[in-house]
């Protein structure tokens, strides 16, 4: 057809329009984060998030309440790369079904076997509260001495 555009021949195509810091135009502008680097994936982070979880599963939460095993596994759903997790009770409650009081003292119990630390304590006026999980109780961590050694 007369008037349409032709395909640009090869090796004759424009140049990019972004380029990176380094002069070299092959990664495009939508690949490229704030700082012009490729985004990429993230780095792993140290540990394996399911290896806590399933420490958790197998050895753990069948000794604890209902509240309690939901409790801990929102928080550790809720753990951010730093390993804490911040959430209010009332927020707790809400997500696993349970009264306040009842989130109050799953945490309370958690706290009291190990399994989870306070790193924060929150209020209304301070905001929510920073919690630490952890997968195994004290006494599952320390094996028991032995009576030979």
């Amino acid at each position: 057809m007369v008037g349409e555009p032709q395909p640009i021949p090869v090796g004759q195509e424009p140049p990019p329009m972004h380029r990176l810091p380094n002069g070299n135009g092959s990664t495009p502008a939508r690949h490229r984060g704030y700082n012009g680097e490729a985004k990429g994936k993230p780095a792993r982070r140290k540990g394996d998030r399911f290896a806590v979880v399933n420490a958790f599963l197998d050895f753990t939460a069948g000794g604890l309440t209902r509240a309690a095993a939901l409790t801990w596994l929102v928080l550790w759903r809720d753990t951010k790369p730093d390993g804490t997790a911040r959430t209010s009770q009332a927020d707790l409650a809400r997500r696993i079904g349970a009264d306040p009081s009842t989130v109050k003292r799953a945490v309370a119990a958690l706290v009291k076997a190990g399994l989870l630390a306070v790193v924060y304590r929150g209020s209304l006026r301070r905001g929510p509260s920073a919690y630490r999980v952890r997968p195994l109780t004290r006494e599952q961590v320390t094996p028991p001495r032995s009576p030979f050694s």
